[in-house]
């Protein structure tokens, strides 16, 4: 079913993009590596700021003999992907590693993705259990799994313990919170009219998902029992005036919201606890780490699906095997992760791929953020990690699936229109969509 499902979706896809100009690759498309004369140089694009990739560029290349990276600075995402869809079309220049920028699904479906499951499942042993159907698509993989960042919950202490508000343990106490909140002017949570990663997100941790694969068809149910009952949790806290609308958009307004002392609840990651540290006035050291509600009666699980997770692999990389070697020990190699580290921030990159991170979690944990907390982190990070599930399935129109959906938690968020009510024009767009792009589906 590899073929027929992803490759009909390419023109769906597709986004139109702005031109940026790309410099040469490491090779054209189909050249024989064995002709190669010395080691084999592997163009790795990335927009990621160099100095934050280069040292695991020269560790490498210290300790490899027949394979050399060489990092090429790509401009942002939309750069990147616009470079890779020219250079594959034209067949010349093809870089051999690629940050992601798409889900995988989609752009194995434009031709953009080099299948690599040969060359990968000899190393999925080094990789956690959650980490690699993040790469597949139609069975196969095209990209090598780069992992997730742990979801936990943080909370402003100091206003919860004023308003003698007890800590959430389950998604009805976070209503249960916002309540007592509410009467003070204070907001639980930030849901951003244009984000619509917290209904997605409580899905997942329902163990739920819109789309599955059966065969040659797609079975598509944004009606799920586990969709309700994350509708259920969004609607309480909408109807009951329990969250703020902040954007996304302004991130030093929102930043500054977060700051404030008026929002005291963020589902969050290890990612981004440097910039509240950094960008954190009134507020820091008042914050402390604490486990994700869960659903009630539900076993503890925090959702592990991320968007844009893989190193990809371009179709007409001359060196597929070496780049697959490489990524692999980039992202799993304990040298290849130390090599990240950063001696400005004390940090290492996150290896959301790996089986242990253990040794690498205390350097995630800011020095100020969560003041008298900040030793309970550790515990929290490690949690969220160990009981992280992926049950998500992205389906091939999942790029113009999820722009409905933002124009559709715009009108939840506003209540214009309820969750159920978004679910259900999710079900007959989604289903629609599929079949216009004669996808077999059912739904």
């Amino acid at each position: 079913m590899r073929t027929r499902s992803f490759r009909m979706a390419a023109a769906a896809s597709t986004v139109t993009l702005s031109l940026v100009l790309v410099g040469c690759g490491s090779g054209s498309g189909g050249q024989d590596k064995n002709k190669a004369d010395g080691p084999v140089t592997l163009e790795w694009w990335s927009w990621d700021e160099p100095k934050l990739l280069q040292p695991i560029v020269d560790k490498f290349n210290s300790t490899h003999d027949d394979v050399r990276l060489k990092l090429v600075k790509q401009t942002d995402s939309a750069g990147a992907a616009q470079n890779v869809r020219n250079v594959v079309a034209s067949g010349k220049g093809v870089p051999c590693l690629v940050k992601n920028f798409g889900e995988i699904p989609g752009l194995a479906g434009e031709g953009l993705l080099t299948d690599i499951t040969k060359e990968l499942e000899p190393h999925l042993d080094k990789f956690n259990k959650v980490a690699p159907p993040a790469v597949r698509a139609g069975g196969a993989y095209y990209g090598i799994p780069t992992g997730f960042n742990p979801t936990f919950f943080m909370i402003n202490r100091k206003v919860y313990d004023k308003y003698g508000v007890d800590v959430p343990k389950t998604w009805d106490d976070v209503i249960a919170a916002g309540k007592k909140l509410k009467k003070h002017g204070v907001q639980i949570m930030n849901l951003a009219g244009e984000d619509p990663s917290t209904l997605v997100n409580l899905v997942q941790q329902a163990g739920g998902t819109w789309y599955k694969e059966q065969g040659d068809t797609w079975k598509v149910d944004f009606l799920s029992p586990e969709s309700l009952k994350a509708a259920d949790i969004v609607q309480q806290l909408v109807d009951n005036d329990l969250v703020a609308n902040q954007t996304y958009q302004d991130r030093p307004a929102l930043i500054a919201y977060f700051d404030s002392g008026k929002m005291v609840s963020l589902p969050t990651q290890t990612w981004q606890l440097r910039n509240y540290e950094i960008n954190d006035k009134k507020s820091l050291g008042d914050w402390q780490p604490v486990d994700l509600p869960q659903f009630a009666g539900a076993p503890f699980t925090t959702p592990a699906h991320l968007a844009n997770a893989g190193m990809l692999v371009p179709k007409g990389c001359a060196h597929v095997k070496e780049a697959v070697e490489a990524g692999v020990w980039m992202l799993t190699d304990k040298a290849g992760i130390d090599a990240s580290y950063q001696k400005d921030t004390k940090q290492y990159n996150w290896p959301g791929a790996v089986k242990d991170v253990t040794p690498w979690v205390d350097s995630v944990v800011p020095e100020k953020l969560f003041g008298p907390h900040k030793s309970e982190a550790r515990g929290v990070i490690l949690k969220a990690f160990e009981h992280a599930k992926d049950s998500w399935t992205v389906g091939p129109n999942y790029t113009g699936v999820f722009a409905e959906l933002q124009d559709q938690w715009a009108k939840i968020v506003t209540k214009k229109i309820t969750v159920k009510a978004a679910l259900q024009h999710m079900q007959e767009f989604t289903v629609r969509d599929l079949k216009s792009k004669n996808i077999n589906v059912e739904g």
